[in-house]
């Protein structure tokens, strides 16, 4: 997949690790992740009221969903974060930064007041697009 950060001067600039718009240009397969939280592979919740934490777990579910259909974290060109806590934005996007290392993909971020879990800080959900040759 070519993806690619999409800038209008009419916008201002992302206060976040995020673009405006991301383009995705691929004869490939569209992936879409459910909602990834910070459940980890036994089932417990990784990081009980540890943004940071449960970041990386949801950062790691969501690479090992679409490396399960053929891609790589790169292949993500949207995602919807959802968080109990609006003033963990800084801290969410410091490690989104370290998992999103190429073209940031286009985001919504909003805050909620309850998850299945109550001892979930973040879900985030994703759209990937996989070039044929990989998937």
């Amino acid at each position: 997949m070519s993806k690619s950060e999409v800038r209008s001067a009419a916008l201002a600039q992302p206060n976040g690790h995020f673009a405006q718009a991301t383009s995705a240009r691929a004869e490939g397969t569209l992936v879409f992740i459910s909602g990834m939280t910070a459940r980890n592979v036994h089932g417990g919740v990784t990081g009980v009221g540890d943004i940071t934490a449960q970041t990386h777990q949801v950062c790691q579910n969501l690479s090992a969903a679409v490396e399960a259909a053929g891609g790589t974290l790169d292949d993500i060109a949207r995602v919807d974060v959802y968080v109990r806590n609006m003033e963990d934005f800084e801290a969410i996007h410091a490690v989104r930064r370290q998992y999103f290392t190429g073209v940031a993909p286009a985001s919504t971020m909003v805050e909620v007041s309850k998850f299945v879990n109550k001892d979930y800080l973040i879900e985030i959900n994703a759209i990937a697009v996989i070039s044929e040759n990989r998937a």
